[in-house]
């Protein structure tokens, strides 16, 4: 059940009612689509920026190619949603959910599919989601949580993010729970890993150039192959002696 159920409101709008109300707004006006019901609905392609959606439902809904750059959607449920190629560039995502979404179209990789979130707010997200190459480069990750919250005794349990080949430099992840997920080839360049919580994660060919990880928690770490010129902190992280694959890093 969506913790925010009970504050919906209690006619649900239809696409055509959404539609609307994006394209008839008046310059530098806002669509107040907070607190909507809008599971399950084709708002794909629609133009959504700067549109207020806290709170809001999407789960199901699907934002293929929407354009969210800008939005408010704190506190909103995005599960099971459709992002491929969305954009959620500067949008606000604090304290959202972003269970299992579709991102990609088929099994081939398509860069072109993968959703951007560049400088999005994304601090106390929960993600549990197969992202590879999308774009968080900018994003505020503080607190975030990539797997096993509330989710005990459901398929999720089972399943672990990817975000193979993310873009994630300068990113901000003070004190994110990354543990068990899947970064192989990610960019992590001057990202802000204070505090975060590595633990088991593939970090293999993965470019860490200027990173700081002051105080994270790096046990069971795969560092096969992965950059560390310039890393910050490595001398204050716990379990660094759990890491494995250290000496085949690049430092």
């Amino acid at each position: 059940m969506f913790a925010g159920a009970s504050a919906l409101a209690e006619t649900k709008l239809t696409v055509r009612e959404i539609a609307q109300r994006l394209f008839q707004l008046a310059p530098g006006a806002r669509a107040d689509l907070d607190r909507q019901d809008l599971r399950r609905l084709d708002l794909s392609g629609l133009d959504f920026r700067r549109a207020r959606l806290a709170g809001s439902d999407l789960f199901g809904a699907d934002l293929a190619r929407a354009d969210l750059s800008g939005t408010d959607l704190h506190g909103a449920r995005l599960d099971r949603a459709v992002i491929i190629g969305a954009d959620f560039s500067d949008a606000d995502l604090s304290g959202a959910t972003l269970l299992l979404p579709t991102a990609v179209s088929s099994l081939s990789y398509d860069a072109s599919e993968a959703p951007r979130f560049r400088n999005a707010n994304l601090a106390r997200t929960r993600i549990v989601a197969h992202l590879s190459g999308a774009d968080l480069s900018g994003a505020d990750l503080t607190a975030a949580i990539f797997n096993h919250a509330d989710m005990r005794g459901t398929l999720m349990t089972a399943l672990r993010t990817e975000l193979f080949g993310c873009n994630l430099t300068r990113a901000i992840l003070r004190h994110a729970d990354l543990t068990g997920i899947v970064l192989r080839f990610a960019k992590l360049r001057h990202a802000d890993l204070t505090g975060a919580v590595l633990i088991n994660v593939d970090l293999s060919k993965a470019d860490l150039t200027g990173a700081d990880l002051t105080d994270a928690n790096l046990a069971g770490v795969d560092f096969d192959g992965a950059i560390l010129t310039g890393v910050k902190g490595l001398e204050t992280a716990r379990g660094l002696a759990l890491a494995r694959n250290l000496d085949k890093a690049v430092r």
